[in-house]
This record gives C-alpha cells, structure tokens and sequence, in this order.
C-alpha cells in the first residue's frame, strides 16, 4: 500500500493569536516533536503545501469576505469578526497556505503518490462562514477541499466527517442544500456555537445530506463508537462516497481544557478504523484528515499518532 502523506510547514507557526490564546503555534510544534520522537514522522511522506488559489477559495468564501480577511490581516489588527478569532500580519498568508496544503494532499491521493494523508496545518477551518470569521477559523478548509475534488477531479460525492468537540457549523452552512456532500458531526450539546441539533437535517435538494449526533458532555470512546457503527455506518454505505473528509479536532479528548468529553487515544484509533474500512470498500482507501481543534498539547499529539498510525495500516 502506497504509505500516509502528511503536510506541515514552518510558516502555519506565523500566524499568531494573541498571548494565551488556546489556538496557538505550540499545538504544530508538540505534534511535530512528538511524531519525530516517536519515529512515526520518518514513515510518512512530506506533501508540500502551496497557497491556495482564489478561484478556490471562492468556491465557499464572497470575494469581499476573502478581501477583508487580507485587509484586516496586512494592517496588523489583532481581531476580526469575533473576540476569539485573533490575527496578525501574516495570518491571511498562512490561511491560504493551510487551506492550499489541504489541496495538495488531495492531489497526492488521487494521483497515488499517497494512500491518505494529514494536513496538520493552522488556522483551523469549520466554524468559517461564507462571510464571516469565527472560532478560530478565517477560511473552511475542508469546505474548500470538497469543493476542489469536485470542480478540478470532478468526484461527484464527497462524505465529510467532524469529530470535533464543537459542532463544525461553518462546514455544514456550505452544503446545507447539497446532496453531493454528506456531512456528519459529532460534537458535544449544547456548546459552542450552538448548533448541530438532531434535527439539522439539511433543506431542499440536500435534505437528509446532513447528519448530526449531538451527545451530552462525558460521552466516551464506547459512546462514539456506537454512533459511528449503528448510526453513521448505514447512511455511508447508502451514499457511497467517492473520497471521505474527516475534520479531525482532538478536543473531545479527555484531558482537553475546552471540551467536555472522555475520549482517549485508543478512542480516536477506534474511529479511525472505521472511517479507513469505509474508504477501502467504497472509494480506493481515499482519506484525508485536516486537523481542526485539540488543545492539550500532550493530548493532541498522542492522539494525532494514534490517528496517522491507524491511517496507515
């Protein structure tokens, strides 16, 4: 099997988020130390990032939107859009970096210089609207990526997959009304940002495209797992995907200080195996994962090798 790509770069360490903020350089750099450490970074190979294109970004982002973003970035304004969305000066830059690594890790799969691959790149992505920043996000990654597999591969129907801790609304507002795109979350309810609700099915020609579980904070690996087998499970099958997104955030982790859910490592490789056996029946083992949240350094990283090791068996 061709081995698991993976995308990182020093520049996703330039965008800075103002002093203690939870969505900071170190989350790259312990990843990185940790994988190094354990040997599993000299098993994966290093897919180089590009700036995405704007006729990309374009595919989910207003052209204005995508303007401001560059405009508050450049003339050094420490937010935008909302409190918890910090920027600096070379945040726009570094956006179109991390979500143009997303694209180049999907070129690699399709081209077969990968099986799957992990974009752990930063700023993060789906809470980010059409026109509006917000959870640390600027631009959705795994919006712009579904939207590139389907206009320059032309897939026809892409399965996206959100385990993280918060509901990835961003994510789901893009194709909300778009059966080609089935978007599943995960999350912890209520919480932030305050949707996700079971009854978030999709509207128009996407109804029923959109799936959410809403679980109650202290859900654990047992919990997930059920989920993903009796509920997730049936509906992949029946939608038959042709390459499988996963917005992997960490922060439902148990030892994570923004979430409030008990899964372990072993959990998240538990998942991980189910979404790699629905990639190999139903679309050539195509997987790729974009890191999202996950905020306990030690955590995150333990997790992100129990995540790339299970990718690539």
């Amino acid at each position: 099997m061709p081995p698991v790509g993976y995308v990182t770069h020093p520049d996703y360490l330039t965008h800075q988020t103002g002093f203690s903020h939870p969505e900071r350089p170190e989350r790259l750099q312990a990843i990185n130390d940790h994988l190094r450490a354990c040997g599993l970074m000299d098993e994966l190979v290093m897919i180089p990032p590009r700036p995405a294109e704007l006729k990309w970004l374009e595919l989910v982002h207003g052209a204005a939107y995508i303007r401001r973003v560059e405009e508050f970035s450049r003339s050094g304004r420490a937010i935008i859009d909302s409190m918890d969305t910090g920027i600096s000066p070379r945040s726009y830059d570094v956006s179109l970096l991390a979500a143009g690594g997303a694209l180049a890790a999907a070129d690699a799969i399709l081209d077969g210089r990968v099986a799957c691959a992990f974009a752990a790149a930063r700023p993060p992505g789906h809470h980010a609207l059409r026109d509006v920043a917000m959870g640390f996000c600027l631009f959705n990654n795994i919006a712009i990526t579904a939207r590139y597999l389907q206009q320059r591969h032309g897939l026809e129907r892409i399965l996206i997959v959100d385990w993280d801790v918060h509901h990835g609304n961003g994510t789901q507002d893009a194709f909300y009304d778009d059966p080609s795109v089935f978007f599943f979350s995960i999350h912890q309810y209520p919480f932030y940002p305050g949707t996700g609700g079971a009854r978030e099915t999709g509207s128009g020609q996407g109804a029923g495209a959109t799936l959410n579980a809403p679980m109650q904070a202290g859900a654990g690996n047992d919990d997930y797992r059920r989920i993903f087998d009796d509920v997730l499970g049936p509906r992949v099958l029946a939608f038959k995907p042709q390459f499988i997104l996963i917005s992997a955030g960490f922060d439902a982790h148990r030892e994570d200080p923004l979430g409030g859910m008990l899964l372990t490592e072993q959990g998240y490789a538990r998942l991980t195996d189910t979404v790699r056996t629905w990639a190999s029946d139903l679309c050539n083992g195509r997987v790729l994962s974009l890191l999202e949240g996950g905020y306990d350094l030690k955590a995150l990283a333990r997790s992100t090798e129990a995540h790339l090791g299970r990718l690539g068996e």
